[in-house]
């Protein structure tokens, strides 16, 4: 954690234009609403400019165009938000474990850990597992046998994976998240169930982050692959085989079935479900609670289901989607019938 750092120092790192005291000395990082003298705020969504006058920070991230407006200090920035996801870090308390093994660790004798790394108390490593550089892994982890962490990674307290889990580089992964557990695969033989081995693993990209909770299941044969630069957000449910392409992000309590694949650069908002052994194209934008049910092929924005609406409007709505059928075959009926009519008239006009 960076304690202190000026207004000068912040414009060269971010390579911004500053407007006001060079010298100012910086402390921390807040919203318009809460900023004090010594903090450095920001505005990047317009429904907060209301509160850029009356702010009391000592100065605020700016587009050019916000800044006309604005009497204070500012660091003026094409994005502000981007720059203010720059400087968080700076001020980042998250402690920094020491590398070494706690002596609670249990580390299998075949197991490989990198010096410079940290494995915290009563975590287990497994037969086989390598973990590389600069990886934290928190207390109560368990990292099974043959599963690999690349250099940078930082496992958050009592986070789970299997045998044969593969990470790539700089992956960050919350507490509670599992990785790696048993797909839901099954054969029904006259009603009974038969369990069907899990045999692939997962694969996990580099610059990855997956949120609390979040689970993602093994592959029945291949592995379930998660592409560079994914971001998962908390309580997530990926099935065996799907496969999620660079750079997409999903928010919270997404489900998406086995042998799903999404493409690359895609967003899907919070609380989507997918079908399984579908594809999703590259590019493309899925709105909240939104149910996918086939594939989408070309790049765009989807959506699906009804927003929200008073109750008492809601209830009727419903009411008439339950008779829209019968409403459909009378408006088939009744188009009949306009030709009927129309054709007769045409004839007599013609007589």
């Amino acid at each position: 954690m960076t304690a202190t750092i000026t207004l000068g120092q912040l414009a060269e790192r971010l390579g911004a234009t500053l407007r006001g005291a060079e010298a100012r000395v910086i402390t921390g990082l807040a919203t318009l609403q809460e900023a004090r003298p010594e903090q450095l705020s920001f505005l990047a969504n317009a429904q907060y400019r209301k509160y850029l006058a009356q702010t009391q920070a000592g100065a605020v991230l700016l587009t050019a165009a916000d800044a006309e407006g604005y009497a204070g200090d500012a660091l003026i920035v094409a994005n502000p938000y981007l720059a203010y996801a720059q400087l968080s870090h700076l001020f980042d308390r998250k402690p920094k474990a020491a590398a070494g093994i706690h002596a609670t660790a249990q580390v299998a004798e075949d197991a490989w850990i990198d010096p410079s790394a940290s494995v915290g108390p009563y975590a287990v490593i497994e037969s086989g597992a390598r973990i590389g550089a600069e990886v934290s892994i928190g207390a109560h982890c368990v990292v099974g046998a043959r599963s690999v962490i690349g250099d940078g990674g930082w496992l958050a307290p009592r986070v789970t994976l299997y045998h044969d889990v593969q990470i790539g580089k700089r992956v960050v992964i919350q507490s509670g998240a599992v990785i790696g557990g048993e797909g839901f695969g099954f054969a029904n033989e006259k009603g009974v169930w038969q369990k069907i081995a899990q045999i692939g693993g997962v694969t996990i990209g580099d610059d990855v982050e997956i949120g609390a909770n979040t689970t993602i299941d093994r592959g029945a044969l291949s592995d379930t692959l998660i592409g560079n630069g994914v971001k998962l957000d908390n309580q997530i449910m990926i099935a065996h085989n799907v496969q999620v392409g660079d750079n997409t992000a999903m928010a919270g309590c997404c489900g998406i079935s086995g042998s799903t694949k999404i493409g690359r650069n895609c967003m899907i908002a919070g609380g989507v479900g997918m079908v399984g052994h579908i594809e999703v194209c590259d590019n493309v934008f899925v709105t909240g609670m939104t149910m996918v049910t086939r594939s989408i092929t070309e790049p765009g924005a989807y959506s699906s289901g009804t927003a929200m609406q008073p109750a008492g409007e809601w209830k009727k709505s419903a009411a008439r989607i339950r008779q829209l059928d019968e409403m459909a075959r009378r408006l088939r009926e009744l188009e009949k019938q306009l030709a009927a009519v129309t054709q007769t008239a045409n004839v007599s006009s013609d007589a």
